[in-house]
């Protein structure tokens, strides 16, 4: 696929402080991708930039072919759905999704038509009239979805949209939001600090951490194989214990574990094993890989539990039936080899 929207080595700063560094990532038209990272990561930056809202201090922004970076905002043709939705409140869930064509000088019977619609593409058939403090949040939310897909934009911009809904309400609204810009098939950014949000949505994740994209990819290469330390220990639940590098992850005092080098190591370098619960299993009698331990916690997870193990190396996740074994106990730890390939890293200092 090629790339429909472009955004190439985007760098900001705020003073001293440097709050996106070389940011690059493609999406093809069509593609929803996730910006995802913790608070002070840069994703709402990179969204503003995109938007026309901050000025990059380097790099530039493309779509379809043509560099928008200079542009004002309302030049773009971009639609935005802010986190607090932006929405009018003296007006109708209609006049506000008829805001942006009334404003493009569209005809009236044109801007009815397009507000049916697009209300209708939300789920939102009949809510011309409901004044916004008659609705939910989660229609508020689809209402300016709707506003903001209206006049037909090239690229669709989300902040956070579902972060001021309740867990259940968070749900239902992200199948309605996907089913929406799956129907208008519109290159979509939006920004998340929620992993599941953006698994569910984005058809490709990009992670930021402190400014820089540490790794762009499928929800499933971001879990199997995870490029950085910081991806492999912030996506996903994981363990982490110190190992020498072997061609494998030497445990101190123990055996050597299946792993994959996450970066360049050298033979007998000291490294960090990062491990995900769904690559570890209990041993039921001794063997060559197993690292013995004890049960420190157990948390019930309907069919699976996951168990905290303490061992002489450090402190192991491992996932299994949930009757495998109770606080206290005694266990051995293995490696699990249809769980996702552990990684060791270099020696955070």
């Amino acid at each position: 696929m090629s790339d429909f929207l472009r955004l190439e080595g985007l760098e900001k700063r705020f003073g001293s402080t440097a709050v996106t560094r070389g940011v690059s990532l493609s999406a093809a038209r069509g593609e929803i991708v996730a910006l995802l990272g913790p608070s002070g990561s840069g994703k709402t930056t990179v969204l503003r930039l995109v938007a026309g809202f901050e000025t990059p201090d380097a790099g530039r922004i493309v779509v379809e072919g043509e560099d928008v970076t200079a542009l004002a905002p309302e030049r773009r043709r971009f639609g935005m759905v802010f986190q607090h939705y932006a929405l009018f409140p003296h007006m109708t869930a209609g006049e506000n999704v008829g805001f942006g064509l009334a404003a493009q000088g569209a005809r009236a019977a044109e801007t009815r038509g397009r507000v049916a619609e697009m209300l209708a593409l939300a789920g939102l058939s009949g809510f011309e009239n409901r004044r916004v403090a008659e609705i939910s949040g989660g229609q508020q939310q689809r209402v300016a979805l709707a506003r903001a897909l209206a006049p037909s934009p090239r690229v669709l911009l989300l902040d956070e949209p579902l972060s001021n809904l309740d867990p259940t309400l968070r749900e239902h609204t992200r199948r309605e939001l996907k089913r929406a810009i799956r129907k208008v098939s519109i290159t979509t950014l939006f920004v998340t600090h929620e992993q599941e949000e953006a698994f569910e949505l984005g058809d490709r994740v990009a992670v930021l951490d402190h400014g820089r994209l540490e790794q762009i990819g499928t929800p499933e290469e971001l879990f199997e194989r995870p490029a950085t330390r910081f991806v492999a220990t912030f996506i996903g639940r994981s363990s982490v214990v110190p190992v020498a590098w072997d061609g494998g992850a030497r445990i101190p005092g123990g055996p050597l574990w299946p792993a994959v080098a996450g970066a360049p190591l050298a033979p007998g370098a000291a490294g960090d094993l990062v491990v995900r619960p769904e690559a570890l299993a209990f041993a039921a009698a001794a063997r060559p890989d197993a690292v013995p331990g004890s049960v420190t916690e157990r948390r019930f997870a309907g069919r699976v539990a996951y168990f905290r193990v303490a061992t002489a190396a450090g402190e192991l996740e491992v996932l299994a039936a949930p009757d495998a074994a109770a606080v206290g106990d005694r266990v051995l730890v293995v490696p699990e080899p249809s769980g996702p390939a552990p990684r060791v890293f270099p020696r955070m200092p």
